[in-house]
């Protein structure tokens, strides 16, 4: 593979996220200043570019101040298009390279817009963007099945009661508007306290933002693929050390730098319903598109994706098959 694009959202950082914590290069111990080698980085099959977007997500910023008040999906399809170009002029050297979009949760709608953006210049002849296809994992991509899909999974994981999860079902799924009813399937659903993105994970119970680490876990952390459930806390501490914001050339920002923007997910303007036709078009242009899904997420968990890659009725040329990895089905 060539060239990466690696996003997530809305209003999240890709590089606390997607570089930090999960396939970038390196991770941070507990020390908040420590880097290890990531070995299940993605580095390894790409050259990936993490790109925190849109403008105001993490150190990323606008010299516009009035940019945050139309701040959505189509401004940010724009913008990433913009970035993208710029980046190519600037390195030349990847024009020609394959190119892939991915991106993850809310990245389903960022992922598939700007792969849009880039075949409509492409063949309005402004620019030659070697796209080759496009990856989403754990994707918000119907907002019905997204909804559906998830009040299942709970009721089939035994988060929640048969009862709840059939209330969730009914007074949840296709509707746009609020009613008390959800809201009361919500309130009894009960599941503040659990780790969502990872519903077997424990949540981070340490009140210091860093220890340090010691020997034994340097020399273990980087072959464990056990979560540490105060990961954030460690990168936090590293984003926001005068010497790495330096090595970043991002110094003298007036705020701290964080995983999320809250200002940019309030301010948000536009999110169609549903991407699916866009994920269509790009198929229909010859690109490939692979949608993954991690099975222990309750946020946009697998059950999700399924029922939003059924409602898009795929013609299916190979059907289900076991997942084998060095000779083991998984």
């Amino acid at each position: 593979m060539g060239t990466l694009e690696y996003l997530t959202g809305p209003g999240c950082s890709s590089l606390g996220y997607g570089a930090m914590e999960e396939l970038g290069p390196f991770q941070v111990l507990s020390d908040g200043k420590t880097l290890i080698e990531n070995v299940f980085s993605w580095k390894y099959a790409a050259n990936v570019l993490f790109l925190e977007s849109p403008a105001s997500v993490g150190f990323s910023y606008s010299n516009t101040k009035s940019d945050i008040n139309i701040i959505g999906d189509k401004e940010t399809a724009k913008d990433n298009y913009a970035f993208l170009v710029n980046w190519l002029e600037r390195f030349p050297e990847y024009k020609k390279r394959d190119f892939y979009i991915a991106g993850e949760s809310y990245a389903g709608h960022y992922v598939p817009q700007l792969a849009q953006t880039i075949l409509h210049q492409n063949k309005a002849n402004k620019t030659n963007i070697n796209l080759k296809g496009i990856i989403i994992g754990n994707a918000v991509i119907n907002d019905d099945t997204d909804i559906e899909g998830m009040w299942r999974f709970y009721g089939s994981h035994a988060l929640i009661s048969d009862d709840v999860a059939s209330e969730g079902l009914k007074y949840c799924v296709f509707n746009l508007n609020e009613t008390k009813q959800c809201d009361d399937a919500v309130n009894k659903s009960g599941v503040g306290n659990i780790n969502l993105y990872n519903i077997y994970a424990p949540l981070c119970s340490n009140n210091n933002l860093t220890n340090k680490p010691n020997k034994i876990q340097v020399s273990n952390d980087a072959h464990d693929t056990s979560p540490d459930p105060c990961i954030d806390n460690y990168v936090y501490a590293y984003l926001n050390r005068p010497d790495v914001q330096k090595a970043l050339h991002v110094t003298n920002i007036p705020y701290k730098w964080n995983f999320c923007s809250h200002e940019v997910s309030d301010k948000w303007t536009d999110s169609p319903y549903t991407i699916s036709p866009l994920i269509k078009e790009v198929m229909a242009n010859g690109l490939r598109v692979w949608i993954y899904s991690g099975d222990v997420d309750a946020v946009i968990p697998v059950t999700s994706t399924q029922l939003s890659i059924k409602n898009m009725k795929p013609h299916i040329i190979t059907g289900w098959l076991p997942w084998i990895i060095d000779g083991e089905e998984k």
